[in-house]
Order: C-alpha cells, then sequence, then structure tokens
C-alpha cells in the first residue's frame, strides 16, 4: 500500500478513513499492510496524546476493523507497544497461538454461525496481490473460509461439507460430476496475479494449490518459500493447471555442505507440462537430487530463470543435461553446487570452434545473468571459454573462485550491472578494465580481494602505496550513472571516497572490510557523501563516538548497521538518540563495556529492531534476557555470542520472543537444559535456524528433535552444535575457545542428516 507513504495520508479524516476500510471493495496485500497504513495514520501528529475520550474510542474503533487473526506474529509482536496497537497485542498473540495448534477441522467445528469476518482473508474483484507470508497459524480451512461464497454457509450442512473435503480434497476433484452437490462452490478472483504463501507452514499445500488453482485462474507468480512439508515434484505435478504461472519460488533454508555422493529417491512420471514456467527458484532444495531435476527440466523447457543454490545433492553431469534441456535459460544461480567443467561445456556447445562467429543460438551468448560463487571445479580453460562469450551479462558473482586477471579481462560487452569477485585474486588492473567498459555499473562486491593493492606491469607484480592504489577504480566508478551497492575492502580509504563522490550520491549500501582505511574524516564524510544509505557495515576499522554519531543521527534512511572487530573509543553516547527506522543491528567485538542498563537504553533508542547480533559483551549477564523480550518482542534474529553469562541461569525469559526464526546461542555460560532444542520448537513456532555451543551445555549435551515428515507446522530445518576447546591466550589475556568441531543436523521435510564438519560453521 503506497498510500501510507502519502505526506498528505496523516491528514485524511477519521470518518473517511472509517469509511474506506469498511468499504466491501477495500483492496489490500495483506491484513499487515492494512494495519501499519493505520498506525501511520495513528502516529501522524502524535494524534493518540492529543485525542480526547470520545476520539481515543473512535480510533480504537477504527484498529477494531484490522483482522488479527491474519497478522504475522513477528509483526503483532513487534508493535505491541505502538499507540493504538498496544490494547490488542496480547490478545492477538493469544489468539494466533490459539489457532496455530487448531487443526483444520476442529477450526471447522469451533464455528457455530458461519465463518467470522476475523478469519477471512479480504478478497475483491480487484485483488492483484495476496499476501499471506509469515502467518502460520493459516491452515487450509482459513483459506477454503475467504474463497467460498456467503450463500454456501446458508446451508445448515455447510460444515459436514467442508470437513469432508478437508478430510478428503482429492474426493471432490474425482466425484464434482457425479455428486455435483459435494463440489465446494469456489470463488473465482480473476485479478489475482501473485500470491505469497511463505512461512504458512501448517497449510496443507495439496489441498491449497488445488484450491488456488480453481479460484486464481491468472496466478502468474507464487512464493512459496521455507515450507519444508512441500515435494518439488509434487508441487509442480499440482502446477500444472495453472495456465498462466511463470514463476515459482521455493526457496528454503541451506547449509554450504555438498556431499560426495547422493541417493536417489524418486523417478519422474514424465507426463505433465509445465512449459508456461519461466522462472524457478529451488534454492537450499538438498531433496532434489539428479534423476528429480532431470524430470523438472522436460516439464519445465521454458526456463529463462533457474536458482539451484545450495542444492548440494545435483552433480555436474545433472547440471550440464538441465541446461541442454533449457534451450532459453539467460540466468542461472548455481552457488554452492558442483557446477564445473561439464555445465560450461553445455553452456559453450553451441559456438562455433573453427572461427570467431558466436552463434546467437547459444546460451552463453545469451546469459544475461551468472552467479557461482564457490564453484571452485571449474579450470581457468574453461572459465576462459565461458566468459568470452557471454556479451550480454548484466550481472555476474565469481565470489570465492579462482577467476584470474586473464579471465575477467576478457569479459565483453557493456551491459554489466552488477559484479561480485569477493575473495578472488583479482587485481585492481583487472577490475578498472571491466568497471571503464561497464559505465551502468550499479552494485561492485570486491571485498576480500588483496591484489587490489597490486598492479601488473609488463607481467610483473608491482605493490603500491594502500594510500593511492585504489584510486583509478574509484575515478572509473565516478564516472558511471550511479553505483547503489559497494562492497570494498584492501585499498579503500578516504581518498577513495572522495574520488567516488559524484557517483556515491546514489549509494544505498555500502561494506567495508579488511584493508580499508577510512579513518574517523571519512566516516564523518558518509552521511553527507552518501545520503541516500541504508545499510553501513564495517569490519576491522578505527572508530570513534564522534564519527559513529554523526553516521547515526544524519543517516535518515539508515535500516542496518553492523560494526565487526573495529576499533577505537566508541561508548553508550553514540546510541542514545534517537533510531525507530533501525532494523538490523551488529555490534561484534565492539562494545565489550554493554551493560544491562545500557541495553535497557538500545531498546529505547532502536525499539523496532528485528535483528540483533551482540558479541563480546562481557558485562552482559541473565539479567539481560527480560530486557531483549521486552524491548524486541518482534525479534526475529538472535545472535549473542561470548556475552557475559547471559545463559548461566537457562534461557526461560528468551521466550518472550515469540516470533524468533534464527537464534544463535555460543559462550554465554552453561545453563542451556538438555531439553532445550525440543522446548524451543514450541516456544518459538517460526524458529528455523539455531546454532548452539557444547561449552554451554548445563548437562553435557543436547537431546535432538525427531524429524517426521508428517509432523504439522515443523519450521526447524538447520541445527549447528560446535565443539570446543579453550586454550589460553599467547598475550596473557585470559582462555580462548579454539572451535574443533560442527555437528550439522539438516532437515529438508524429507531426509534427516548429520554432517561433522572440522571447522566452525
Amino acid at each position: 500500500m503506497l498510500v501510507k507513504s502519502d505526506k498528505y495520508f496523516g491528514n485524511v479524516p477519521y470518518e473517511l478513513l472509517m469509511c474506506c476500510i469498511k468499504h466491501s471493495h477495500l483492496t489490500v496485500h495483506s491484513e499487515m499492510h492494512l494495519a501499519d497504513a493505520l498506525l501511520v495514520w495513528l502516529d501522524t501528529g502524535r494524534r493518540m496524546s492529543d485525542l480526547s475520550d470520545s476520539s481515543q474510542d473512535n480510533t480504537i474503533n477504527l484498529m477494531e476493523q484490522v483482522r488479527f487473526s491474519l497478522l504475522p506474529l513477528w509483526f503483532i509482536a513487534g508493535r505491541s507497544k505502538s499507540h493504538g496497537f498496544s490494547k490488542f497485542a496480547d490478545q492477538s498473540i493469544e489468539l494466533v497461538t490459539k489457532l496455530m495448534k487448531m487443526p483444520s477441522t476442529c477450526l471447522v467445528d469451533s464455528l457455530t454461525d458461519g465463518p467470522p469476518t476475523d478469519l477471512r482473508v479480504r478478497l475483491t474483484e480487484y485483488s492483484e496481490i495476496l499476501d499471506l507470508s509469515g502467518c502460520p497459524q493459516l491452515n487450509e480451512a482459513s483459506l477454503l473460509l475467504s474463497i467460498l461464497p456467503n450463500s454456501y454457509f446458508a446451508n445448515l450442512r455447510w460444515r459436514k461439507s467442508l470437513k469432508s473435503f478437508l478430510k478428503n480434497p482429492d474426493d471432490d476433484e474425482r466425484h464434482q460430476e457425479q455428486l455435483s452437490h459435494r463440489t465446494l462452490p469456489i470463488l473465482s478472483f480473476e485479478s489475482v496475479k501473485e500470491i505469497d504463501i511463505s512461512k504458512c507452514q501448517r497449510l496443507d499445500y495439496k489441498a491449497v494449490i488445488k484450491c488456488f488453482s480453481k479460484s486464481f485462474p491468472s496466478l502468474r507468480k507464487l512464493r512459496a518459500a521455507y515450507l519444508l512439508n512441500i515435494k518439488v515434484s509434487t508441487m509442480l505435478e499440482l502446477l500444472q493447471n495453472f495456465r498462466e504461472l511463470t514463476e515459482v519460488d521455493l526457496t528454503v533454508d541451506f547449509a554450504p555442505i555438498i556431499p560426495v555422493q547422493a541417493s536417489v529417491f524418486y523417478s519422474g512420471q514424465g507426463h505433465c507440462s509445465l512449459s508456461n514456467i519461466t522462472r524457478l527458484t529451488l534454492e537450499g532444495r538438498s531433496d532434489i537430487c539428479d534423476m528429480e531435476l532431470r524430470s523438472i527440466s522436460r516439464v519445465c523447457d521454458s526456463l529463462c530463470y533457474l536458482n539451484i543454490k545450495g542444492c548440494a545433492l545435483l552433480s555436474d553431469a545433472c547440471i550440464a543435461y538441465v541446461i541442454q534441456r533449457c534451450k532459453k535459460l539467460c540466468s542461472l544461480i548455481v552457488c554452492y553446487t558442483s557446477f564445473s567443467e561439464n555445465s560450461i561445456l553445455a553452456l559453450c556447445a553451441t559456438i562455433s570452434m573453427t572461427n570467431e562467429h558466436m552463434d546467437s543460438s547459444s546460451l552463453a551468448c545469451s546469459l544475461q545473468m551468472l552467479h557461482m560463487s564457490k564453484c571452485e571445479g571449474s579450470s581457468e580453460t574453461s572459465l576462459l571459454k565461458l566468459i568470452t562469450q557471454t556479451q550480454k551479462m548484466k550481472s555476474l558473482c565469481l565470489r570465492d573462485t579462482k577467476v584470474s586477471d586473464s579471465v575477467l579481462c576478457e569479459l565483453p560487452g557493456s551491459s554489466l550491472e552488477a559484479l561480485d569477485i569477493s575473495n578472488t585474486m583479482i587485481s585492481r588492473m583487472a577490475l578498472t578494465h571491466v568497471i571503464s567498459r561497464n559505465p551502468n555499473l550499479k552494485s561492485l562486491k570486491a571485498r576480500g580481494c588483496k591484489n587490489l593493492l597490486q598492479l601488473q606491469v609488463d607481467g610483473r607484480t608491482e605493490n603500491s602505496s594502500p594510500l593511492f592504489s585504489g584510486q583509478e577504480v574509484f575515478k572509473c566508478l565516478s564516472k558511471g550513472s550511479g553505483l547503489e551497492e559497494l562492497e570494498i575492502g584492501w585499498g579503500f580509504s578516504y581518498f577513495s571516497l572522495e574520488s567516488l563522490r559524484p557517483a556515491a550520491s546514489f549509494l544505498r549500501v555500502i561494506s567495508v572490510g579488511l584493508g580499508a582505511s577510512l579513518g574517523e574524516d571519512a566516516l564523518k564524510l558518509l552521511p553527507s557523501t552518501c545520503p541516500l544509505l541504508e545499510s553501513i557495515v564495517l569490519y576491522f576499522q578505527e572508530i570513534s563516538d564522534s564519527a559513529l554519531t554523526s553516521i547515526l543521527t544524519s543517516s535518515k534512511h539508515l535500516q542496518e548497521l553492523a560494526l565487526s572487530y573495529c576499533f577505537g573509543d566508541i561508548s553508550l553516547q553514540s546510541f542514545k538518540f534517537s533510531m525507530p527506522n533501525l532494523r538490523k543491528l551488529r555490534l561484534e567485538r565492539v562494545s565489550r563495556w554493554m551493560t544491562n542498563d545500557d541495553l535497557l537504553v538500545l531498546t529505547q533508542s532502536c525499539p523496532n529492531l528485528t535483528e540483533l547480533s551482540l558479541v563480546g559483551c562481557l558485562h552482559l549477564n541473565s539479567d539481560c534476557q527480560p530486557i531483549i523480550s521486552a524491548g524486541w518482542p518482534g525479534m526475529i534474529s538472535l545472535h549473542l555470542e561470548e556475552c557475559g553469562s547471559i545463559t548461566e541461569n537457562g534461557v526461560a525469559s528468551l521466550y518472550g520472543c515469540v516470533a524468533l526464526e534464527d537464534l544463535l546461542l555460543r559462550h554465554n555460560g552453561s545453563g542451556i537444559q538438555k531439553s532445550f532444542l525440543l522446548d524451543a520448537t514450541l516456544k518459538f513456532p517460526k524458529l528455523r535456524l539455531v546454532s548452539l555451543d557444547m561449552c554451554d551445555a548445563k548437562e553435557g549435551g543436547f537431546d535432538v528433535p525427531e524429524w517426521q515428515e508428517k509432523e504439522e507446522g515443523r519450521s526447524l530445518s538447520i541445527v549447528k552444535i560446535s565443539r570446543c576447546k579453550s586454550e589460553r591466550c599467547a598475550l596473557g589475556g585470559g582462555v580462548a575457545p579454539d572451535h574443533r568441531e560442527t555437528l550439522v543436523m539438516l532437515w529438508n521435510g524429507q531426509n534427516f542428516t548429520k554432517t561433522l564438519l572440522k571447522q566452525r560453521l
């Protein structure tokens, strides 16, 4: 809803706003968008503090129009202290929690007088987007109640009919011609083009997709990310009824582990057709093996975009087969897979090797996006063969590969908009060459590139002053159309920022890492040089209170701040300013001074944080847990490492963060109960990722949940448990943990695997 960002929205009269909300044609993407807009309206001009008693009653009536049962859990918890919302927060969380435990048939039984409005999703003839993401309380009954006409509920036997369908949706389809009286009169909303059911893990996706096919015949985009109960092959078979569907996203979390061998557990039928699908995202789907992806490529032969990042079971031969099958591919994301020689040969297969003429039908020639980070099996010769044919490339990611200068310099064309060469051996000469030929570059990621301090001259490598080494690169960038994202390290300095100034006014994201030397003057210059910054990430930089204060008070759009392993003199004074827009905060090895009282001040300065990472805050203790829970009840990601004795007495007080999805607790005190993982899955219904350390186990270990394929509502997919030994610091600074190994337990919805890595993960 763009209306809430309109500067005149706050001037809309109450009566008009109430009339609009009650109108039968009110069209919103989600109930959260409506609630958020109303809160913006209420906060404009501090209405709540100025209203009379009667006006406050009217405002409460306004908020009562929101269907709280359809709000994401993190949104309810996060807005629990907002004016106009606090009155409803506790009962809304209680309602959502109750719905999460209620099976579909029980929900139907609880409705005595027809479905209450509060349970029905807002759908009108004008609806184009339906966003239900992040609502674990939704089940198939909730959706069915929304797409059935009011007349259906006039029949006294409607509950029996609906329960019959819910118990066996296939039966309704099988006998709809012979038993038309049992067929559900599902409404059709032909304007709906996009649906997002991500993180709605209680949905029976088979029943839901069949209902969607009847109710949303014009659907073009479906996002169903982080749903472990989905089997990709079955899902795609169900989607063949959507004739206009072009984009499908089935992303899940993944651990960067590539096993040597893979077991085959699926054999495709090969009879369905999904030739209309052009974009398919299978990121993290470790349940997909070679045979399954081959089957998918046979029915999705019109794919233009394929994302198989982290699909660890796939072989290079399989990826090559898919490339050969999908002749229209122009975007390929294969990070953390076995993509190498065979796949590259498949991309270059149709190119004539007898002359310099390039076949226009070649996949390499038509590639616009190629992301292959951590794909290290390709030779320089193969990479060179591939890169020289990609004259249409717009987005290229070679992070953590063995790409060389000689390969990158052969990149043809001038349409590159995004380049990632992080952690490679690329020199500044090669980078400058590429940038000079691509004036429309919007995103450059080159952290960890030590060779940016070096210049190749007549085959010899010459080091240059770190103060001036990168100026050619940034002067070249400054001549472009405007850089929006920059990740840089070695060679970046105050002078680099000055050189970049003409183009830096468009920067929204900047990450400065090891090897850079910005200094206090450059940091103070950031807000004025880059007024649109939304994310600032600093590693190993010298910082001060004055520089940090300048950043936090002047960067009006800042949503993310990360300070990792920085040195200098900062204190709580830098964080005493109101930062309502800040959503992500990482303070790693920079706030050793932080106490429980300081953390309380942080909750008041940054009330809307959803992601927090604290490392090395040695003065924190278990009393800070209720501060975190009360201050940030809508927290989604929480990382606490080497923070005093936070978990010395257990973690019970953290359970107030009901919306947590990602939790890391390491070296905070050996008080975590053996049953913590089991308890956490109940207390944190949306929890997906957990990282622990054996050092913190009160009883020497942790009980592991028993993952089962048919278990309803399971969100937890990855558990990492590290084991370390403590070694005394060589400088006499005490005992430091030395990580020895990490046990990674992965549940992909089909299989449960354990992998022991001799490293910290």
